[in-house]
């Protein structure tokens, strides 16, 4: 196991496993069974290649090497349902927050947080909803809770925070930076220390300033659309994002836009790329081509975006349970997940219902291995796909 550059991990959160495979032959050589990884908090990327997750059904921390002789490296207590999961840019401090699970409304206010070097961890309350969560360092880590509802960046000390009392006590912010009701999506920067949030007005910006935070500009969408979803590039030195538009009918998903809004962090200059209509969910950053997944009952397909703002599409097979025509994207349907790794050019995406991983060459289209991982991967699982010295553990932000 030590001498490969990289693996993808598959998580199938539904049937309880994650499975290890090399890349790019597709062979499994790894395999969890009982875990239940949050398919929201998502997979977090460390230093030497190793990942931060949450059971959930545990309610564990786990920390796995997928590239050593143990894949599960260490596990620490943490309260769930997992919502969001970021670290600290060393990867040493943690923070996980809590929101819906299977519940139709926000109920759980606790927030926990874990240094990785001594396995101490601490659960406080903060406030019901479903927070995002960054650590951003720059003097003492702090932790920045980002809020709907009043929508809000509450800051909090992560020292503080491990240091409250046992019991869960309600522990308010020492600091707090108004935002849009509306707030979904967040990132950090820990090259510039600037914290991002995603709105209905475009990007919300802001920076350290000793313990607290000071608002900056917003980034507009530039686009009578939005984006719920912010992934740091850290090769390109950019934000990513996918703005959905449209009517927000979900029984009208066939009919819903896409673009693929990239905005330059160096320039400040901002591009958008037109994807097609349908569902388009997260995002993947290979070595010079974004990938993305769209659905549609027309047709699904791998719509790769490459540095030079080529297009490349790749027709995906069907699948079985695959949102229709006047149901919901979301309910009782499969989805696919999407992964790749800043220092590779394979992208990985799952055929959820069915239990494969199409492996494509972004470099030109070509599908280079389907393994089946031996269980369905219900509503397309999730996946990381890293290298041991990739760079993806620069985007501190679970996804």
């Amino acid at each position: 196991m030590t001498t490969r550059a990289a693996a993808l991990l598959v998580s199938d959160h539904v049937d309880g496993s994650v499975h290890v495979l090399s890349v790019p032959d597709g062979s499994v050589i790894g395999r969890l069974t009982g875990r239940h990884l949050s398919e929201h908090a998502g997979l977090l990327a460390l230093p030497g290649g190793r990942v931060a997750c949450v059971d959930d059904r545990r309610g564990e921390l786990l920390v796995l090497d997928p590239f050593g002789e143990e894949l599960v490296r260490q596990s620490v207590p943490v309260a769930v349902p997992a919502e969001h999961l970021a670290c600290d840019p060393s990867g040493r401090l943690l923070a996980v927050t809590t929101g819906l699970g299977k519940n139709t409304g926000p109920w759980s206010d606790l927030l926990t947080v874990v240094d990785q070097s001594t396995g101490e961890a601490n659960r406080v309350r903060t406030r019901v909803g479903e927070p995002g969560v960054t650590v951003p360092a720059g003097g003492d880590p702090l932790v920045v809770l980002r809020h709907r509802k009043p929508g809000a960046l509450a800051v909090h000390r992560f020292a503080d925070l491990l240091a409250a009392p046992p019991g869960c006590p309600v522990v308010g912010p020492h600091a707090l930076l108004t935002l849009p009701d509306d707030g979904h999506g967040d990132a950090y920067d820990p090259a510039t220390g600037r914290v991002f949030a995603a709105t209905g007005e475009g990007v919300h910006t802001a920076r350290r300033e000793g313990d607290t935070l000071v608002a900056g500009p917003v980034i507009p969408w530039e686009s009578s659309a939005r984006g719920w979803y912010l992934r740091l590039d850290t090769r390109r030195r950019a934000l990513w994002t996918t703005l959905r538009g449209g009517t927000p009918d979900p029984l009208r998903w066939p009919e819903w836009t896409n673009q693929a809004w990239r905005h330059d962090l160096e320039t400040g200059r901002t591009r958008r790329t037109e994807l097609g209509t349908g569902l388009v969910f997260r995002l993947a950053l290979a070595r010079d081509h974004t990938a993305f997944t769209r659905i549609h009952p027309d047709g699904d397909e791998l719509v790769l975006l490459g540095a030079d703002d080529t297009l490349r599409r790749v027709p995906l097979p069907a699948m079985d349970g695959a949102p229709r025509r006047g149901g919901t994207p979301w309910e009782g349907v499969e989805r696919r997940a999407v992964a790749a790794s800043p220092g590779a050019d394979w992208v990985a995406v799952t055929r959820g219902g069915h239990g494969e991983v199409h492996l494509v060459d972004a470099r030109t289209g070509d599908e280079v291995a389907r393994p089946h991982v031996g269980t369905p991967l219900r509503h397309g699982g999730h996946m990381m796909l890293l290298g041991r010295n990739d760079g993806a553990h620069g985007d501190p932000v679970g996804r």
